[in-house]
């Protein structure tokens, strides 16, 4: 009966680690990028969804800062792929590509989901005078 009971509890231990929760990238966020040298550069607001095969929806993009490698409407891809939820904190992988509407502009950021925070890597490539550089980014979950 102990080695029942130790066995039960060993797979609800493993259970709970494997969990994956995709729905934990669902939501509004809102990101700030620095340069290399931590000189905020542009900041957006977007909303999220995790869909099939580890994609996210973008929606509602807006860069709450003028930009030219950014003007209008931009469009995006994304993905999240869950590495763990523990005690209700998940964990994973992130990919986010912003192109421009215009100019052929391209942000790449790269980064880590822990709880509803994600950091990581950018790197922006463009035609646009002065829309080529990288830095860091913190996306905060709203």
């Amino acid at each position: 009966m102990k080695k029942l009971a130790i066995l039960l509890g060993l797979a609800l231990f493993l259970a709970s680690c494997s969990t994956s929760n995709h729905a934990a990238i669902n939501g509004t966020w809102t990101a700030v990028l620095s340069d290399t040298n931590g000189i905020q550069v542009f900041n957006f607001t977007t909303d999220l969804t995790a869909v099939s095969n580890n994609g996210l929806s973008v929606s509602n993009l807006h860069f709450n800062s003028q930009s030219a490698c950014f003007p209008g409407t931009s469009t995006a891809t994304g993905a999240f792929v869950v590495s763990g939820t523990f005690n209700g904190m998940t964990s994973g992988g992130f990919q986010l590509t912003i192109n421009s509407s215009s100019g052929g502009n391209q942000l790449q950021m790269n980064g880590t989901l822990n709880n509803n925070t994600v950091s990581g890597t950018w790197t922006l490539t463009g035609a646009t005078s002065g829309c080529t550089g990288s830095g860091t980014f913190v996306m905060n979950k709203s």
